[in-house]
């Protein structure tokens, strides 16, 4: 079967502007080939109801990592929210089914979130417990990503990696409203480094994949969203590639034209359509989409939760690992058989 019928042209990259927001305020929507030199995102008009000079106080940034080594995956993320930031580190054993996480809560002064992509920009989590630094060169495809935690009940954890990548990015600009942005951008790496854990070193090696994703927008005061990937090698023409996807389900206005959903191949990338989220139990997810091109279950082994109740701010945040079954066709119907591959999700409902 063709899918290339349903696939807007809209969602197809166009080169890249130096700003993220044009002279008046406009934000500019639509995927792009290339990282934005300047992410003006403060300078929104109108994001939300509130004036322009509270722009701040509802802008959320975000850079985070997934690395799957052989027996483990590694999530790492800060995180500036505005009115707080937070440092996160979640470790899940394959072998085990476990995840072992650090977390800290801090000023939002201390989520330094870099400025752009580019030229050696930082992100850097200032805290005392959970410590991460990026170094960011997208323009020649390589970013560098190191970090340290601890704490009585877990111990230390101790990581350093390089990233290259091997496939072309994913980069969106998504309304949530007229003029209310959401920025992802997502790409596939190859790995060299380490991870050190409780005596355990795991070492990169050709199988290991990484991606690092980076969000900035205007969410909601109720916002919610479902993702899940997966990155790692699988054969592909009788030779073992670079392989992973993207697939998300969030508060974009139009899901046909602003998505982030799509397929990694080695030196390339396919669209998928937009698609939702079934959530069968606690434990298994089903995502689908309208015309046959996506059709998997998540089997979900454990979970990292951030829950938080206050009234004025709540979090109900579940970052979830486990295994995939079913698959993913490319525009032409090509299908890749997903059995066995990792899973990352994310199911985050907010109110703040």
């Amino acid at each position: 079967m063709n899918f290339n019928e349903h696939l807007s042209k809209k969602r197809i990259a166009v080169p890249t502007p130096d700003d993220v927001v044009d002279e008046f305020g406009m934000c500019r929507f639509g995927t792009f080939e290339s990282e934005f030199p300047n992410m003006n995102f403060l300078k929104v008009n109108r994001p939300s109801v509130l004036p322009n000079c509270l722009n701040k106080t509802r802008l959320t940034l975000w850079e985070a990592t997934e690395i799957n080594f052989d027996n483990v995956i590694l999530l790492t993320a800060v995180c500036d929210m505005a009115l707080f930031g937070t440092a996160l580190t979640v470790l899940y054993d394959k072998r085990t089914k476990k995840c072992t996480s650090w977390q800290e809560m801090f000023p939002a002064s201390k989520a330094c979130i870099a400025p752009n992509l580019i030229n050696s920009s930082e992100t850097v989590s200032k805290g005392k417990k959970v410590k991460l630094n990026y170094v960011n060169n997208f323009q020649r495809g390589e970013a560098i990503v190191s970090g340290y935690a601890t704490d009585k009940k877990n111990g230390a954890i101790d990581y350093r990696v390089k990233l290259t990548r091997v496939s072309k990015p994913s980069i969106v600009n998504i309304p949530f409203d007229e003029n209310r942005p959401l920025y992802s951008q997502k790409d596939l790496f190859s790995v060299e480094g380490y991870l050190e854990y409780n005596g355990e070193r795991h070492v990169a090696n050709s199988m290991t994949t990484a991606i690092i994703d980076d969000h900035r927008g205007y969410y909601p005061r109720n916002a919610h969203y479902d993702w899940v990937t997966t990155m790692g090698k699988r054969e592909i023409d009788g030779k073992e590639q670079f392989f992973g996807f993207n697939l998300t389900r969030n508060q974009s206005i139009n899901q046909d034209d602003y998505n982030e959903n799509l397929i990694w191949f080695e030196g390339n990338s396919t669209l998928l359509t937009p698609v939702i989220f079934k959530h069968e139990n606690d434990k298994l997810w089903h995502v689908v989409d309208e015309y046959g091109m996506v059709d998997l279950y998540f089997d979900i082994g454990d979970e990292f939760l951030m829950k938080v109740t206050t009234g004025i701010i709540n979090i109900d945040y579940h970052i979830t690992f486990g295994s995939l079954k079913g698959y993913v066709c490319d525009p032409d119907g090509n299908k890749y058989i997903l059995d066995g591959m990792v899973g990352i999700g994310e199911d985050k409902t907010l109110k703040f």
